[in-house]
């Protein structure tokens, strides 16, 4: 498998540590709101990664770590605590808003066949691990105390900077809006390990520890669940993009300098997905989430659809034209597939060439756009018998987990009801006004979202076909 590498900014030979098995880390989410659809286009991203893997013959043992944990805006004590923030905003405590959300969160995971990773841990279960590590930075010296809190001194880290490519002038007060001077650090972008002494002197979530009572800092939990759950030795960290820098520039600082040797060495990101104003984010405080997606009438699995048609390290461009096309795109593909013959006639022949043409697109920088391709050559292929086509389908369905040969229930929302009545009257009067064509056109239209239109004496009816 050819897989692009942010640490060494280019497309590499994917060799794990252990013959045939994966062991993989992917950030999870800060339970404190819903996830918005660009936080999914992630974790579809890592998905099918998890299941490409699989395909290609490894056992992938996958941690996520869900951070229950109120973190910071940055690295400095500074800005508003999430979890703290959003209790305030419900009238709940932290824990039950860490609980709530947590649900949410893989609610909508089920709903994109995103697969539950095998092992999944909150951050709160392991402040033991979190101290021992520190323990072990600070008899080191890569750590130190300051203030009552304890820091990562980031110049005695060996490449720090070469995740991300960024350089110290980066990190200079005021050249960039996220650093800000605090006056208890060495350097101004040392990183917060174990914070005592604080701005949230009324914070829920706290501690004992060997430096007094407090909470952990932003990066330490990743390191701590891998370390504990994965071992010494990492094959592949995966994010987002925005948590090259600093987050997983300072979870390998940390990391190596607690194991003493190189810890990952694969690092995989997704892409940015935006709107109309730039990258979708929940500071903007209007963001767009699957239940948003799901009351405008469009499915779940449309959306993932409309993610793997892009490769997940292009930035995609979110709208609602663009979702339209995809849900329109995904039924017609539903729908073929529904009209094949499942009378048992498979023919062997070629389904070692579309396996292995599947498995070259999995292994091209994971290449779903491909992979699709691939499924449609399957569908116009006249050599194969309707059986084989669907043996093929159900197979890359194992990675692609579009539900390609599963037939939904024919139930629709009330929504979308009403959308298909107002399509029926405007096509009454349009065949009132002799306008055929576009009588036709909106039967079509229906059709291709699945919606047969049943004329009779007696007016028009619909089906779900």
């Amino acid at each position: 498998m050819e897989i692009y590498n942010t640490l060494n900014k280019k497309i590499e030979t994917f060799t794990p540590n252990e013959e045939n098995t994966v062991r993989m880390y992917t950030c999870g989410p800060t339970v404190y709101h819903y996830a918005h659809i660009g936080n999914l286009r992630t974790y579809i991203s890592e998905d099918i990664l998890e299941k490409g893997l699989e395909y290609l013959g490894y056992n992938v043992l996958r941690v996520m770590n869900v951070t229950d944990v109120g973190h910071l805006e940055n690295d400095s004590d500074d800005g508003e605590d999430k979890m703290e923030k959003s209790a305030k905003r419900e009238h709940k405590s932290v824990y039950e808003i860490a609980e709530f959300y947590e649900r949410a969160f893989f609610e909508d995971c089920a709903k994109l066949n995103i697969r539950k990773p095998r092992i999944v841990e909150r951050a709160t279960k392991h402040i033991d691990t979190y101290i021992k590590i520190i323990e072990k930075l600070l008899d080191t010296g890569y750590a130190y105390i300051s203030n009552g809190n304890v820091y990562f001194d980031v110049s005695k880290a060996n490449g720090y900077y070469k995740l991300s490519g960024k350089n110290p002038d980066d990190l200079k007060i005021g050249v960039r809006e996220t650093v800000e001077e605090d006056k208890s650090k060495k350097n101004p972008y040392d990183f917060g390990l174990w914070f005592t002494v604080s701005k949230f002197s009324n914070q829920e979530m706290k501690w004992d520890s060997p430096w007094g009572v407090g909470y952990p800092g932003w990066h330490i939990e990743c390191s701590g669940i891998s370390y504990k759950f994965l071992g010494e030795h990492l094959d592949i960290h995966c994010g987002g993009v925005d948590n090259i820098f600093p987050h997983h520039t300072n979870e390998i600082a940390q990391s190596e300098a607690f194991l003493g040797h190189k810890w990952c060495n694969y690092w995989v990101h997704g892409e940015h997905l935006n709107d109309s104003t730039g990258k979708m984010s929940k500071s903007k405080g209007d963001f767009l989430t699957i239940g948003t997606l799901e009351s405008k009438g469009y499915s779940p699995l449309a959306y993932r659809f409309y993610c793997l048609s892009s490769h997940y390290r292009n930035q995609l461009t979110f709208t609602y034209e663009g979702l339209d096309e995809a849900q329109k795109t995904y039924n017609k593909l539903k729908n073929r597939i529904k009209k094949l013959d499942r009378t048992p006639n498979l023919h062997e022949s070629k389904i070692d060439f579309y396996q292995n043409k599947f498995k070259q697109a999995i292994s091209n920088d994971l290449n779903t756009s491909s992979m699709l391709t691939v499924l449609y050559d399957v569908l116009k292929d006249k050599e194969l018998t309707d059986f084989t086509k669907l043996y093929l389908i159900e197979d890359f369905d194992k990675v692609l987990s579009l539900d390609l040969t599963i037939e939904e229930e024919n139930k629709i929302n009330e929504e979308t009801e009403s959308m298909i009545l107002k399509k029926i009257e405007e096509r009454n009067e349009a065949k009132k006004n002799k306008d055929f064509a576009t009588a036709d056109r909106i039967r079509n239209e229906l059709f291709d979202e699945g919606i047969r239109l049943i004329d009779s004496r007696e007016g028009t009816t619909y089906e779900i076909i």
